[in-house]
């Protein structure tokens, strides 16, 4: 299956399924675009964007993690200036799994659950791709990075720096973001899959441990591969935590005229509701919090730095009864999840629920492009 878009190419059909392709991606942009054209709509235009992802991460995922740590809100609803909703689903399920949902936030597009970054008319990327966040940013001379406590191949931070038609393909997501990406860091949990050599070859550092965590500089293009618990305060010492990984990587990013495009993720907040493992879940819910706000710390100060926080899909479908949360599944639902802003007073109403893809239009938007620009389908060489 992985060698079926390069055999499709290489054949006599290409250019008639080409044509094809193009003709439906013309006609979906141009629904999208009269579906999503809102000449009022001006959620501002910043320097900075830096988008915060809570995998799986639901409304009561954040007031149980608030009765744990006795606080009377979660910082993110504290210290947020809007709240509403991000109405999740993939193009084929009315449940999104994490690389659908990814790819609605990054690309703006709804596509098939598996697949990252490509468009579900074209789910093997034979013709076109649809443009992510990151790409965009780069294209406006902005730094760009990403941040996750997953491992760099997974789904979320694929979403940003990849297209391919299965999440799975770990060694091509990969090659993709050490050989072709633009983005000036991803730092995340360790994969095996990247060794000093091979970053170094295409323009990467390789960082591995605290001590070279500390050292790096801005200017640097680091890929960080860390063997520690990056999801918990208490990381070990060969890893950094989630929120000090996004603190350094504003500092990191924050070295350009043109600003920066940031994507950090909380994955284990989705690992462990699968596992519905209530102590850790709300271990890292508490530390996915302490990212957010080093994220709004430094907006506050900044005063032109935009910060959303959402999440990809809900997992666990928590209730509360009786004075009780529990959990009432292993797996995904298709519950609304948290859309929260700091810094714009036009991104979102509050209270209002928007589509997930919408979330990425207004993301690009807050960074110069017009509302009728993205996405933006990108011609596969």
């Amino acid at each position: 299956m992985a060698q079926f878009a390069q055999f499709i190419k290489g054949s006599f059909l290409f250019k008639g399924i080409s044509a094809i392709i193009a003709l439906l991606l013309t006609l979906n942009l141009s629904f999208n675009t009269m579906v999503n054209s809102d000449e009022a709509l001006d959620p501002g235009d910043y320097d900075n964007v830096i988008l915060m992802i809570g995998d799986g991460m639901g409304f009561y995922h954040i007031d149980w993690m608030e009765q744990e740590y006795g606080i009377e809100e979660a910082y993110m609803f504290s210290m947020t200036d809007y709240h509403g909703e991000s109405k999740t689903r993939s193009s084929n399920n009315i449940v999104t799994d994490s690389a659908a949902g990814a790819t609605a936030l990054s690309c703006a597009v709804r596509t098939n659950n598996g697949a990252i970054g490509v468009f579900p008319q074209d789910q093997y990327a034979v013709a076109f791709v649809p443009q992510n966040l990151s790409e965009l940013a780069h294209s406006y001379g902005k730094l760009t990075g990403i941040v996750t406590s997953d491992n760099n191949h997974g789904a979320t931070p694929g979403g940003f720096s990849a297209h391919i038609f299965d999440r799975d393909e770990d060694v091509e997501i990969t090659r993709q973001q050490i050989e072709e990406s633009d983005l000036d860091l991803i730092w995340s949990a360790t994969s095996g899959l990247v060794n000093d050599e091979y970053a170094n070859e295409y323009g990467w550092t390789l960082i591995d441990t605290t001590a070279e965590f500390g050292a790096v500089q801005p200017g640097t293009r680091s890929f960080g591969q860390f063997s520690g618990s990056v999801w918990a305060p208490d990381t070990g010492a060969d890893s950094p935590s989630l929120s000090a990984l996004t603190t350094k990587a504003i500092d990191m990013l924050d070295d350009d005229e043109d600003g920066f495009f940031l994507m950090v993720e909380g994955a284990h907040i989705d690992k462990h509701s699968h596992s519905n493992e209530e102590a850790n879940m709300k271990i890292a819910a508490k530390e996915f919090d302490l990212a957010v706000k080093a994220a709004i710390e430094y907006a506050k100060a900044d005063g032109n730095t935009l910060v959303v926080i959402t999440a990809d899909h809900e997992t666990g479908a928590i209730s509360f009864k009786d004075g009780e949360y529990k959990f009432n599944s292993g797996s995904h639902s298709g519950a609304n999840v948290p859309l929260l802003v700091y810094g714009s007073d036009n991104f979102i109403e509050e209270g209002e629920a928007i589509n997930n893809k919408e979330v990425s239009r207004r993301l690009a938007m807050a960074m110069g492009a017009e509302p009728t620009a993205f996405p933006a389908a990108i011609a596969v060489e």
